[in-house]
């Protein structure tokens, strides 16, 4: 059975992609009620599944007329795509922030999801065994020379 996170989260992503420009401006307090739920779990299900890593950026207005609008990043190609995710990842990166954006190009059909277990599994901090922050710098260099490769594979 799916928690209350997941159903919203997939309700939201629903909106966006039947939305035909890829943003849904929702109010918090609406979709609360529809689901039942108090606004912070909407909160939530924002901060932690519609992240720039996750390919998304957040605009919110508090208030009576505020509303929360979500937009899926739009790239143009998978080196528009891959530039971008390599820019959110700087010089460190932690291991969620890693899976967040190893999720992200599952999601968007650039590796197989047993590609993705893969660069999960050699992101992992078990794996990498160094202390903070050289264990946030070098899966920084890691996941980015990954991306390199998938770019660079693919011409």
């Amino acid at each position: 059975m799916r928690n209350m996170s997941d159903i919203i989260e997939q309700y939201l992503k629903k909106l966006i992609e039947e939305s035909g420009t890829e943003v849904v401006e929702i109010k918090r307090a609406h979709i609360a009620e529809k689901f039942d739920c108090v606004p912070s779990q909407l909160n939530y299900v924002i901060k932690t599944r519609f992240t720039n890593e996750h390919g998304y950026t957040v605009e919110s207005k508090r208030g009576g007329g505020g509303y929360i609008r979500i937009t899926k990043v739009e790239t143009h190609s998978k080196a528009e795509y891959l530039a971008h995710l390599k820019q959110l990842v700087g010089n460190q990166l932690s291991q969620q922030n890693a899976k967040h954006i190893i999720q992200s190009l599952y999601e968007n059909e650039v590796v197989t999801q047993k590609e993705a277990k893969i660069i999960s599994a050699v992101m992992d901090r078990e794996t990498l065994m160094l202390e903070l922050p050289y264990r946030d710098r070098l899966r920084a260099k890691i996941l980015k020379r990954v991306m390199d490769v998938i770019l660079y594979s693919e011409e």
